[in-house]
């Protein structure tokens, strides 16, 4: 399965919506992005997209990718230095935990979902929505990026 077609439009609509209410409780941007295949480590892979998508360029560095892998069923969630800098250790686990447990009930659509609501909920502690913040990063979800054109 390619991973255009991992998600219905009904789905990815879902979590657009997901994304867009997170971001009104936080000036973090959240972005989700699926490929068919990772071939290296899930970390890595998730970052090198973090700074190709251009996360690394927002206003306060507090930009979050949520990066899933179908192939091989990984995921990674990755934030920017500004987020990095004030958070404790351990900030993703319970996201992580709460998504890989609705991953593994085959609920993808929903646990990014939660997933994206909880990371808009821890968030608006360190980077509070304020009425003059423009969303900086597209809300929808992003598909495949072909590495050997780079």
């Amino acid at each position: 399965m390619k991973a255009s077609s991992f998600f219905t439009p009904a789905q990815q609509e879902v979590i657009a919506r997901a994304i867009a209410e997170a971001e009104h409780s936080t000036s973090g941007e959240i972005r989700v992005h699926v490929e068919t295949s990772c071939k290296g480590d899930v970390l890595d892979e998730a970052a090198w997209l973090f700074r190709r998508l251009g996360m690394h360029k927002t206003a306060d560095r507090n930009g979050v990718l949520i990066y899933l892998a179908i192939k091989e069923r990984k995921f990674a969630i990755i934030g920017d230095t500004g987020i990095n800098s004030v958070v404790p250790l351990g900030f993703w686990d319970e996201i992580r935990d709460h998504m890989k447990l609705r991953f593994s009930e085959n609920l993808f659509a929903e646990g990014l979902a939660e997933g994206i609501i909880m990371t808009g909920e821890q968030l608006k502690e360190h980077f509070p929505f304020s009425k003059d913040d423009i969303n900086e990063l597209t809300d929808t979800i992003s598909f495949d990026i072909n590495k050997t054109t780079e």
